[in-house]
């Protein structure tokens, strides 16, 4: 992936067992919005997400306990591409009854897939970097990184969320034995 803003790793991603990423996180503060605290916070957490190759980082992925997240989604021929979005003080609801089973990862447990339940649709409330209140509905994919991202925010992994773990797998057998099968051989939607 190629990204103005792709540089090395302005912050480190802690991994699964630092006590942060269990913790339920920290409201914003208030005085905080339209600081460059929370401005250098924001590009330093995309330019880690992007040059990691992922699609999320919550901010207790690099120690800081505060509800945020910024992501991206890559477009496809459905949807077009999001750019890098920052989101403070998320609230998320299910905007339906329907839930998709697809195929995750996280930059905080490297190396591991699994098949975990999201709802398809939910609707977001939250605030940007000045403070101003977000409103969107998002699907699919956007949806899954969304929820993904907002787990983290209370303590939960991915790993929380799977049925089973029979279909944990190491990204290298993930992409040669599952990645490459036909959609219905998969069983998920990505």
């Amino acid at each position: 992936m190629t990204n103005s803003l792709e540089k090395p790793s302005p912050l480190e991603v802690i991994r699964l067992g630092h006590p942060v990423l269990r913790q339920v996180a920290e409201p914003v503060p208030e005085e905080f919005f339209g600081t460059d605290r929370l401005a250098d916070l924001s590009r330093d957490m995309i330019r880690t997400m992007l040059s990691e190759d992922g699609v999320g980082l919550a901010a207790p992925q690099v120690s800081e306990n505060l509800r945020l997240f910024v992501y991206w989604v890559p477009g496809d021929d459905d949807h077009p591409d999001i750019a890098p979005q920052f989101l403070a003080n998320p609230e998320i609801k299910p905007a339906g009854d329907l839930v998709e089973v697809g195929w995750e990862g996280c930059l905080s447990i490297p190396g591991l897939r699994g098949l975990v339940p999201r709802f398809s649709r939910i609707k977001v409330s939250a605030r940007d970097l000045e403070g101003n209140p977000v409103s969107l509905t998002a699907d699919g994919f956007h949806a899954r990184v969304m929820q993904h991202e907002f787990d983290h925010l209370d303590g939960i992994v991915f790993l929380d969320r799977m049925e089973s773990p029979a279909s944990l797998a190491y990204e290298h057998e993930w992409e040669r034995y599952v990645l490459n099968q036909p959609d219905d051989a998969q069983g998920s939607d990505l």
